[in-house]
């Protein structure tokens, strides 16, 4: 088994190579990786504007950003200097929004269990839109609303019923979902005539959430079929189709565009005779294959007849898509870009787990040492944004690099942020 370089369309938009040496941005990231430590993460800024961008090209002005793919007030103010709306689904995200000076009229308020004090924050701040998930929700809302705030306008989430074949656990469309309202139970019609009777609300339309990683364009089109007589029956003029558009992780895979996202939803909507207002909401999309991790490799150990292992100073702390979802990546070492990966490794994590494992079938360069700075690319989306601190091991910077500056976003954990809420009896 031998693999050639790393392609070209698994590395950010202004990824270049100098005398064989990764640069993003025009910075190089081994010298970043001598700057700030490892692990990193590195995200170029201007392919996020590029596709935020796109995202409000291909779908106009009610475009949204799935922050969970990755947020920081760097990242919220970035989407919204860019004319993204964007979607927060806590308490914590909307907290974020909102400090980053994202005004609260351009946020979309999701979640299957908003607490109380999460949906008076989101009316009281005075969000867009509030995306109903349950009927829990609405009496809460209502009572809200009874004591003195103002009612909010609100979209029902609705689960049309599709397979949106992608991993069991990122399917949010079928009828076994804890999201949303079934159209086949009836539940989505009774939401509907609940939130249109009730003074507490303004219901403006539907949501619809397929699942996420969805690389065949025609789930769409399955699913605006499904939800056109329930949208044209209930006279409604919004419908967002949510977001889950796939990206490419690894060598031989590839993805629909954006705007060939938005092509085919605009199609099966005039298809269908749907005349609402259509939003969506990328995330991945659009941060996904913005960013690369880097790590130090720290050890390697041969075990004949069986295989290699190669530790990083990371893992399933930084990127727990493997062990979640059984997801792959590709490795490359940015000081040697070109180079042919020739040596079958299983890339670890430093975690006391042995499903601690970031590649678990890699190509990397036979030259590869410890102390070598190891790349991996596409860990833009659900990499920071779903760590954590297993092990107390301290979470990564981020630094956004554009017109050959690189500025820290995030910073990199102390060991005191580790104790800073420890509360210590005497």
């Amino acid at each position: 088994m031998t693999g050639g370089p790393i392609p070209a369309h698994l590395l950010p938009d202004t990824a270049t190579v100098h005398e064989g040496r990764l640069a993003i941005g025009g910075v190089d990231v081994v010298e970043l990786a001598a700057k700030y430590g490892t692990p990193l993460f590195v995200y170029d800024e201007e392919h996020l504007r590029n596709r935020c961008r796109e995202a409000v090209a291909a779908f106009g002005d009610g475009v949204v950003y799935a922050t969970k793919a990755f947020l920081s007030q760097g990242m919220a103010k970035l989407a919204w200097e860019e004319g993204l709306h964007l979607d927060v689904a806590t308490g914590g995200e909307l907290h974020v929004a909102l400090a980053a000076g994202v005004p609260a009229d351009r946020l979309v308020m999701h979640g299957n269990n908003k607490s109380v004090p999460e949906l008076e924050m989101a009316i009281s701040a005075g969000v867009g839109r509030i995306v109903l998930d349950s009927f829990d929700e609405i009496r809460r809302i209502e009572d809200l609303v009874a004591a003195g705030l103002t009612a909010p306008r609100v979209l029902v989430r609705v689960n049309p019923g599709v397979d949106a074949h992608t991993h069991e656990y990122l399917q949010t469309g079928i009828a076994d979902s804890k999201f949303g309202f079934g159209i086949s139970s009836g539940d989505a019609g009774a939401a509907i005539g609940a939130a249109n009777l009730s003074p507490a609300m303004d219901l403006v339309g539907i949501h619809a959430h397929i699942g996420s990683q969805v690389f065949v364009a025609d789930s769409y089109s399955k699913a605006i079929g499904a939800l056109a007589p329930f949208l044209a029956e209930h006279r409604l003029d919004e419908l967002s189709i949510g977001g889950g558009l796939g990206v490419a992780y690894v060598v031989g895979e590839s993805a629909p565009t954006i705007t060939e996202w938005a092509s085919s939803v605009t199609a099966a909507c005039r298809e269908h005779g749907i005349e609402a207002r259509i939003t969506a909401e990328p995330g991945r999309s659009i941060v996904a294959s913005a960013a690369v991790t880097l790590y130090t490799v720290g050890t390697i150990k041969d075990i004949d007849d069986i295989r290699t292992y190669v530790a990083v100073d990371g893992g399933m702390s930084d990127n727990p898509r493997p062990v979640l979802y059984g997801s792959g990546y590709e490795a490359f070492l940015p000081r040697a870009v070109g180079s042919d990966r020739t040596k079958p490794v299983r890339i670890v994590g430093k975690h006391c787990e042995s499903g601690d494992v970031i590649v678990s079938e890699a190509m990397i360069p036979a030259d590869t040492t410890v102390g070598d700075i190891l790349c991996t690319p596409v860990t833009g989306a659900y990499g920071h944004s779903m760590g954590s601190n297993y092990n107390m091991v301290l979470r990564p910077p981020v630094v956004f690099v554009c017109d050959g500056e690189a500025r820290l976003v995030i910073r990199r954990e102390t060991f005191a942020d580790l104790t800073n809420r420890d509360v210590v009896a005497d």
